[in-house]
């Protein structure tokens, strides 16, 4: 039997990077998935491509996370699309990396609402049919740089390091109920978001990290699998780093 079989899930920011390694991972272990994606159509079709390969229901959602409106319409549709859901996967993100100093108001906002703010809505939207259904798993891909902190990364550390604070919150809530909520915190992955940044990384920055090579988004799907599913069903509350043993 596939580790996901029968399950239904939703992935936010799937069709890029991370958020889509999960959802092509998820489907391949039997799990009928849903995610959402804001502007790119054309990387979301091919997602669902390469997911419906499985033979699970897939569908793909546009929708501006960090927008109250937009999140419930999307999760209704997907309620009604999917009759339920066991594993929510708070996964987008954005950077706008820049010093404090010379970072604008909006930037701040922009990075908190995208990255901390949606996993309050849509675990806000979900929590009450998990509750009734004494089920259900909630996974945050945080950041290294939120429990280390980077320099020129204040609003996306604090965004990350918020996420951490709400999973512990959340397994404390809710673990009486069956419901479990982990944080897995990734080091420097292979993805689009972090391509500027590691074009310009230096032997010193690789030198960081002891297995001296970055991530993969296909490793931190493997480990989503391993939280997602029954075989990690005594661990809530907890923050897995995947990052090569990175010293920032």
């Amino acid at each position: 039997m596939k580790a996901l079989e029968n399950k239904i899930v939703f992935v936010t920011g799937g069709s890029r990077g991370i958020g889509a390694a999960i959802v092509e991972r998820f489907a391949k272990e039997g799990a009928s998935v849903g995610f959402s994606y804001f502007s790119n159509a054309v990387a979301a079709q091919q997602v669902l491509e390469i997911a419906a390969q499985n033979g699970t229901k897939i569908r793909a959602y546009p929708c501006d996370v960090a927008n109250l409106e937009a999140v419930e319409s999307t999760m209704k549709q997907f309620l009604e699309d999917f009759g339920s859901i066991d594993i929510l996967v708070n996964n987008a993100g954005i950077i706008k990396d820049n010093l404090i100093s010379l970072m604008p108001i909006e930037d701040w906002k922009s990075v908190l609402d995208t990255n901390l703010t949606s996993a309050y809505l849509h675990t806000h939207c979900v929590m009450k049919l998990m509750v009734a259904a004494r089920k259900g798993v909630i996974l945050n891909i945080s950041s290294i740089s939120g429990i280390r902190g980077n320099a020129g990364q204040a609003n996306y550390a604090a965004s990350k390091a918020g996420l951490i604070g709400f999973t512990k919150s959340i397994a404390q809530e809710v673990g009486a109920r069956n419901i479990r909520c982990n944080a897995i915190a990734p080091g420097i992955i292979e993805t689009e978001m972090t391509a500027e940044m590691t074009q310009h990384m230096d032997e010193k920055t690789m030198k960081n990290i002891p297995l001296r090579r970055l991530g993969r988004a296909e490793e931190v799907a493997n480990l989503a699998v391993f939280l997602a599913s029954d075989q990690s069903n005594y661990i809530t509350g907890q923050v897995i780093s995947i990052c090569g043993g990175l010293n920032l």
